[in-house]
């Protein structure tokens, strides 16, 4: 369900800035995507740059800092835990046990709660197009299409979506459990943050970043492009043919774990 009883933003921002209910892992392990790692999006699946441009009958209300809970009939494992629901939330990433209603990001690591992020910003949906998802054939596809910015702005806007498979999934060659795909990306700084975030985090400080994370100019980075992910959250090498020969996930992982990963790309459990 859509939570619409969220704080004001100036007692949003207070909590924010007293970390609220999050406590910080000194220990916490920090890895670094090279934006390099990013790969031009239109006419590779669809000719804007989605992966899909079926959006699927369910949307988020125009709403401010809103999320809605969402059943997923297959299971997800991420960082070490697996689940079978998840929260999709307005801000422009979903997550895990609880819904995030926080619009400023601290890298994905701003977040108490397991968290994947295509574009942590302060989306406001109450001037534009929606927030929308799909779920068939054992994946989840949510899209930000087209998207505002807070307070109330509908220009520019930006349009992103995220594709999140099964454990199970077979997947075709060059893809990977999570995607990233992004079409016409138009603003990152909003009247309440000047940056936003791209990654994973496990809600306990862990964290995989893209490289222009928490920068002003990210929308311009993402711009046009699309990044798969591997269970692992290692990039994958994208396939010139995206309806190429399928290939278990689990092949895939076993065949990255053979290559000489370095430490610094390697995500602690």
């Amino acid at each position: 369900m859509i939570n619409f009883e969220q704080l004001r933003k100036p007692a949003a921002a207070a909590a924010f800035l007293l970390g609220a209910a999050f406590s910080v892992n000194t220990q916490a392990t920090v890895v670094t995507i090279a934006d390099s790692n990013l790969n031009s999006s239109p006419g590779v699946y669809t000719a804007g740059g989605y992966y899909t441009d079926t959006f699927g009958a369910n949307n988020l209300p125009a709403n401010d800092d809103g999320y809605t809970q969402v059943d997923l009939g297959f299971n997800v494992t991420f960082y070490g835990t697996t689940y079978s629901s998840l929260f999709i939330n307005n801000n422009g990433n979903v997550s895990f046990g609880e819904g995030i209603s926080a619009y400023r990001p601290d890298g994905p690591t701003g977040a108490n709660a397991p968290i994947i992020s295509p574009f942590f910003g302060d989306v406001d949906t109450r001037n534009s197009d929606l927030v929308y998802y799909d779920l068939s054939d054992n994946q989840l596809v949510v899209t930000w299409n087209n998207v505002g910015w807070y307070n109330q702005h509908s220009q520019p806007t930006n349009s992103f979506q995220l594709v999140l498979r099964s454990d199970d999934f077979v997947l075709p060659t060059g893809e990977g459990t999570i995607g990233f795909f992004y079409q016409e990306m138009g603003w990152t700084q909003t009247n309440t943050s000047q940056v936003a975030a791209t990654g994973f985090g496990d809600g306990q400080g862990n964290s995989v970043i893209l490289e222009s994370s928490l920068t002003s100019d990210l929308h311009t980075v993402l711009n046009n492009t699309y990044i798969w992910f591997n269970a692992d959250l290692t990039p994958t090498d994208p396939d010139p043919d995206p309806a190429g020969v399928p290939v278990p996930a689990s092949g895939l992982l076993l065949a990255l774990g053979l290559l000489a990963v370095g430490a610094s790309r390697r995500v602690r459990r």
